[in-house]
C-alpha cells in the first residue's frame, strides 16, 4: 500500500509538467505530421531514409514542444534579452568568422555547425514583446523607432550573409510584434508608400542570384531549361494535379525528378499533383485552424508580453505558408522557405516545435491565471 501511495504522489506531483500540451494544437500538429509522412514517402521514394529521418525530426520537435510548453511566460520575458543579445553576437561572428557553403557566409562552427539565423526567428519576437511590456501604457512613436533599431540589426546581418528567405521571416516577426502593439494605419500606409518607393535603390543593393530570382519570376520562360527550369516543372506539377490529383505514389513530376527540392521547399508541388485541388484546399484548412487557434490564444493571454507574443507567432505560421506556397506556384520569388510542419529538416522542425510550445505554455498559464 506504501508503495501504490508513493506511485500515486510521484504521478501528482509528475502530471503538470506532462498535461502542458494544448488539445486542439497537438491534434492539428498531429495531422499535418500525418500528412508530411504520407507526402514525403511518395516525394523521397528515391531519397532512402527520408520517411525515417523525418520521423526522427518529429520527435525531436515533440521534445522541444514540450520542454517549451513548461516554460512559463514569465521565465520567457526573463529570457528575452538574453537570447536577443546572444544571437546578435553570433550573427556577428558568423559575419566576421563564419563559414561559407554555396556562395554564401550563413554557418559558425562551435564543434557543431550551426545557423545563427534561426535563433532570430524566436529571438526577435520574444524581444519586441518584452520591450513593449515594459512601455505598457505609455507607447510613443520613440518607442516604434527604438523596436524598429531592434529589428533592423539582426535583418540587416543576415541579408548580409547572404538569406533573403530567413532575412523576411525575421523582419515579419519582428513587423507583427510593432503593429500588434499598435502600430496606426496612418504609419502603415507610409511604410507601405516607402518601400515601394525604395525598390530601385534595393534593387541595385541584391546579389546577382537574387535579381535572377525576381527576374526568373516574372517570366520563367525566358529561360526554360535553365534557371527557369524548376518553376516551370513545380507550376506543370501543381496544374496537373487537377481536381482530385493524380493519386498517392502516382506523381509523374515528382518521380521522374522534374521537381527540385521535391522533400524540403518544394514538398508542395508533390503533395498537389497527387492529391489534387481537394487536398491543397484540406491542407490550408489544417492551416488556418492552426493560424485560429494561435491567434485565440494571442486574444486570451494573461498580459500584453503573452498577447504580443503568441499574435507573432501565429502570424509566423501564416507567413512560412504563404511565402513557400506562393514561391512554388510561381507568384513569389524562390527564398528557400520550407512548408510548416511538411518539409522534411530538423533545424526548420525544431523552431516550429519551439513556437508551438511557446503557444501551449501561454495558453495553459492564462488557465492558471483564471483559477
Amino acid at each position: 500500500m506504501t508503495r501504490i501511495h508513493e506511485r500515486r504522489s510521484l504521478w501528482r506531483r509528475m502530471r503538470p509538467y506532462f498535461m502542458v500540451f494544448d488539445a486542439p494544437l497537438a491534434i492539428i500538429v498531429f495531422l499535418l505530421f500525418a500528412t508530411s509522412l504520407v507526402s514525403l514517402y511518395s516525394a523521397g521514394i528515391d531519397f532512402p531514409g527520408r520517411v525515417e529521418g523525418q520521423m526522427r525530426n518529429i520527435i525531436v520537435c515533440f521534445i522541444a514542444m514540450w520542454i517549451a510548453a513548461n516554460v512559463p511566460p514569465q521565465t520567457l520575458m526573463r529570457l528575452a534579452v538574453p537570447v536577443y543579445t546572444v544571437g546578435v553576437g553570433l550573427l556577428l561572428a558568423v559575419f566576421m568568422f563564419g563559414i561559407i557553403k554555396k556562395g554564401a557566409r550563413r554557418w559558425l562552427h562551435i564543434g557543431i555547425d550551426i545557423q545563427p539565423s534561426e535563433i532570430m526567428k524566436i529571438a526577435m519576437p520574444l524581444m519586441l514583446a518584452w520591450y513593449f511590456q515594459q512601455r505598457a501604457g505609455v507607447v510613443r512613436w520613440s518607442s516604434f523607432l527604438v523596436a524598429a533599431v531592434l529589428l533592423a540589426i539582426p535583418v540587416g546581418l543576415i541579408q548580409l550573409q547572404p538569406d533573403l528567405g530567413t532575412s523576411l521571416l525575421v523582419l515579419a516577426a519582428g513587423m507583427y510584434v510593432i503593429f500588434l502593439a499598435g502600430l496606426s494605419w496612418k504609419a502603415i500606409a507610409g511604410l507601405v508608400v516607402a518601400f515601394f518607393a525604395s525598390l530601385p535603390v534595393a534593387w541595385s543593393l541584391m546579389h546577382d542570384y537574387q535579381r535572377e530570382r525576381v527576374t526568373t519570376l516574372l517570366d520563367p520562360t525566358a529561360d526554360p531549361l535553365g534557371k527557369g527550369f524548376h518553376i516551370l516543372q513545380s507550376i506543370i506539377a501543381i496544374g496537373s494535379g487537377g481536381v482530385t490529383g493524380k493519386g498517392w505514389l502516382h506523381g509523374s513530376q515528382a518521380h521522374l525528378e522534374f521537381v527540385p527540392e521535391a522533400t524540403t521547399d518544394f514538398v508542395f508541388a508533390v503533395f498537389a499533383e497527387e492529391f489534387g485541388l481537394a487536398g491543397i484546399l484540406l491542407l490550408l484548412f489544417l492551416y488556418m485552424l492552426l493560424i485560429g487557434r494561435g491567434l485565440m490564444i494571442a486574444a486570451n493571454a494573461a498580459n500584453l508580453f503573452s498577447r504580443l507574443l503568441a499574435g507573432a507567432i501565429s502570424m509566423i505560421f501564416f507567413t512560412f505558408v504563404f511565402i513557400n506556397m506562393g514561391m512554388v506556384s510561381g507568384i513569389l520569388p524562390v527564398v528557400g522557405v520550407p512548408l510548416p510542419f511538411l518539409s522534411y529538416g530538423g533545424t526548420a522542425l525544431l523552431t516550429l516545435g519551439l513556437c508551438i510550445g511557446i503557444l501551449m505554455s501561454i495558453s495553459r498559464h492564462r488557465k492558471l491565471v483564471q483559477t
